[in-house]
């Protein structure tokens, strides 16, 4: 039986990576090692693992993550709120497959969208 799953995204500075999720986005550092080329956050149920990859270039990453949320509007206009650039090709709007869904990136570009249920 699955259980549950936590994605094993790309970053260059664990650093940057760290002060984007924590500050920007509300997350929280898991575990009580501090492993230089590894790092682990958690958000409510949610967990994200980032490795290192220093060569990385963002224009050519496509790492990506679908997030549920159960309160969209509310975590797009705290975003909003606090100046958090949404992708320009995916602000918040109903998509036709059932989702309320918007996206944006990381400094590496992994693509975060997150998404609810309208139907």
């Amino acid at each position: 039986m699955l259980i549950d799953v936590h994605p094993k995204l790309p970053m260059r500075d664990r650093v940057r990576t760290l002060d984007f999720y924590v500050t920007q986005l509300g997350f929280e550092a898991l575990g009580s090692e501090d492993f230089e080329a590894y790092l682990m956050l958690r958000k409510d149920s949610i967990e994200i693992h980032f490795f290192e990859f220093k060569a990385l270039d963002p224009k050519e990453n496509y790492g990506q993550v679908y997030i549920r949320t159960d309160d969209i509007d509310h975590l797009y206009q705290s975003l909003l709120d606090k100046k958090i650039p949404i992708h320009p090709n995916a602000p918040l709007q109903i998509k036709p497959w059932g989702q309320k869904e918007f996206s944006l990136l990381d400094p590496d570009n992994n693509l975060l969208t997150f998404g609810q249920g309208v139907l």
